[in-house]
């Protein structure tokens, strides 16, 4: 696997090693955590550096769970997807890094694409969520990813924060992937509404914010979308898969 893939910050903490699925603490979470027919989950340890549980795998993407690693997870994801999932990962690692309470809380999702063992290309959805803390910091994530053919991914990525800060965590993501073609829950959300015919100022009433808040949301994918008015938006959003 090639660590140039991975973004700049997870270099510091993603690796090869796969999870040692005989050990008691594997053997526990297999007891303990429940996993649907067309799910697979990893556990990874950012203090041990490592897979500390997977399973779930070899049906879904083709690698069996004890070869299955963080950095081969990464790497795998399609090319078109890679940029701004790593920086997704990178910017969200970050966020958690420089907060200390409640870290269990807090989890996103993103829609994208993984390169199955035998090449061919499958949709996910995959959730992230701090598994385990020490001392106010996170130690360990665990993932659940399912294949969803009903997902029609088009140039725009889609994701979501979650959290006792949800707003600030998901305004830190859009900062600073602004870059990027995408799109959150948040923005979906809102945008969907301008699409049914509703107001700015109606939108805010319904989300119990100011109507500049809602501004905030839309006016901005004017410029990350390439696109010249309201009108020219939605029809963007319907043809990229944004909106049903």
């Amino acid at each position: 696997m090639d660590p140039d893939k991975l973004g700049h910050y997870s270099k510091t903490f993603i690796t090869d090693v796969p999870a040692d699925l005989s050990s008691p603490e594997a053997q526990h979470f297999k007891q303990i955590i429940r996993r649907f027919p067309d799910e697979a989950i990893y556990i990874y340890s950012f203090k041990e550096n490592r897979m500390l549980y997977a399973d779930g795998w070899e049906p879904l993407l083709g690698y069996r769970d004890d070869e299955m690693t963080m950095m081969t997870f990464v790497n795998i994801t399609a090319p078109e997807y890679a940029p701004f999932s790593n920086e997704l990962n990178d910017k969200a690692l970050m966020f958690l890094h420089n907060k200390t309470k409640d870290l269990e809380q807090y989890s996103f999702t993103i829609e994208l694409k993984k390169i199955h063992k035998d090449g061919t290309h499958v949709p996910l959805i995959t959730k992230v969520g701090v598994f385990a803390t020490e001392e106010g910091r996170v130690t360990a994530i665990i993932g659940h990813s399912q294949k969803n053919e009903s997902i029609q991914l088009g140039n725009v990525m889609r994701y979501a924060a979650y959290g006792p800060e949800k707003s600030a965590f998901e305004e830190e993501l859009n900062k600073q992937l602004f870059r990027h073609y995408a799109i959150s829950e948040k923005e979906k959300e809102a945008l969907s509404l301008v699409a049914e015919g509703f107001s700015f100022k109606e939108i805010a009433a319904r989300f119990g914010v100011s109507q500049s808040a809602i501004e905030k949301r839309i006016i901005p994918m004017y410029k990350r979308f390439e696109v010249k008015s309201l009108t020219h938006l939605i029809s963007f959003a319907y043809a990229n898969h944004i909106l049903p």
